[in-house]
């Protein structure tokens, strides 16, 4: 099939992206890994010894930053729909967590311990329909709130990826009912033109 102007021009500028080079020559598996790797330097979210989640983790980058910081006797889970590589010190279940299966399996694997962080950088493929991409993006944010009252203990921690459109500003009061700071972060590797906005709650209210 022959591509679109549109889609030429969104390859020719993916692949003349510098964080797309730089993820490339430094061996991470998408850009997105330095989005967290900066709000980690500001916010200091990764320490040895937590348990932190991953939600829908393929292809595995935000792992790459996670999973050495956990070190030694952290724990990371990563859970999707999609496959993804097997990378050192990460134990990842494929599956929707939606499932009750999934979860039982999920709670099975951590045996116990409670959650200390919980990561989603999920979005829908885009429509280019603003009302339907942006409807799509709150449902998954609002699947990874509803993990995160189940399994994030008191005190924890959640970033999420979320859209600046419909839904938006509902979505950041709920979390300030769930957390007691909330925080927006624009990481520099997030495109200027992207709606997409990171949502730091932090210290979990007792329920």
């Amino acid at each position: 099939m022959k591509r679109s102007k549109t889609s030429k021009g969104w390859m020719q500028e993916h692949l003349s992206d510098p964080w797309v080079k730089k993820a490339q020559a430094e061996g991470m598996r998408s850009r997105a890994a330095y989005k967290l790797q900066e709000i980690d330097r500001k916010d200091r979210l990764l320490k040895p010894g937590m348990v932190v989640v991953d939600l829908g983790a393929a292809p595995g980058s935000w792992c790459q930053v996670v999973a050495p910081r956990l070190k030694p006797d952290g724990e990371l889970f990563a859970l999707d729909i999609l496959p993804m590589e097997a990378l050192p010190d990460v134990t990842f279940l494929q599956g929707d967590f939606r499932e009750e299966s999934v979860l039982a399996e999920f709670e099975k694997l951590l045996d116990g311990r409670t959650v200390d962080l919980v990561l989603s950088d999920m979005a829908p493929n885009i429509s280019g329909n603003a009302v339907s991409d942006d409807g799509r993006m709150m449902y998954l944010a609002e699947l990874a709130m509803d993990f995160a009252k189940a399994h994030l203990r008191p005190g924890g921690n959640m970033l999420i990826k979320v859209f600046q459109g419909a839904g938006f500003m509902e979505y950041r009061a709920a979390m300030m009912k769930m957390f007691q700071t909330v925080h927006s972060r624009k990481p520099e590797a997030s495109r200027d033109r992207s709606a997409e906005v990171y949502l730091l709650g932090l210290q979990k209210r007792q329920a």
